[in-house]
């Protein structure tokens, strides 16, 4: 009787989170996001190294936007994983591009180095971009953006090589 007691508390507690969470704004991403399918704002950033960034398809390039910090764990874990599989593939027409939210630049540096991540860096230090634009309230997330700006797909969360390696060549095949 102790079980189905249990069974039921944890039920009506499962159904309460969902409930709360879904009145008060939460996100679900297990569905398809609000972002895909619609046209992302071209942007202007300075790098990690002090150069401009522009979205890349304000210059005709698709796009894999990942969003990430150096305090966060999920990305440290991440990271070096892109950054590896890019050193070995050429992914040209699409442009692989980082954004650093809500981090210290000095922290966002020492990680990249380290890391030896060479593919663009954007520093979104204010979350403009990361909370602002994009509206995400976590990180890390992975966007993929056809060459007309076009959002194709959002992956939340830490982004299986697999995973990415199917978005670009879903960008590369769009061009």
């Amino acid at each position: 009787m102790m079980f189905v007691s249990l069974g039921i508390g944890a039920a009506i507690a499962v159904a309460l989170i969902v409930v709360v969470s879904l009145l008060t704004g939460a996100r679900v991403t297990s569905g398809p996001n609000a972002l895909v399918g619609t046209t992302a704002r071209a942007f202007t950033a300075t790098s990690l190294d002090g150069r401009t960034l522009r979205a890349p398809w304000a210059t005709g390039h698709p796009a894999v936007l990942v969003f990430f910090a150096s305090w966060c764990g999920p990305c440290r874990a991440e990271m070096p994983k892109i950054a590896s599989y890019l050193s070995t593939h050429a992914e040209s027409p699409v442009i692989v591009m980082g954004i650093d939210a809500l981090d210290a630049r000095g922290a966002a540096q020492r990680f990249v180095r380290v890391d030896r991540i060479h593919f663009p860096i954007a520093f979104d230090p204010s979350g403009a971009l990361t909370n602002g634009q994009f509206q995400f309230q976590t990180v890390p997330e992975t966007v993929f953006v056809d060459a007309h700006g076009v959002v194709q797909d959002v992956f939340f969360g830490q982004i299986p090589t697999a995973r990415l390696v199917k978005g670009i060549k879903a960008l590369r095949a769009s061009t």
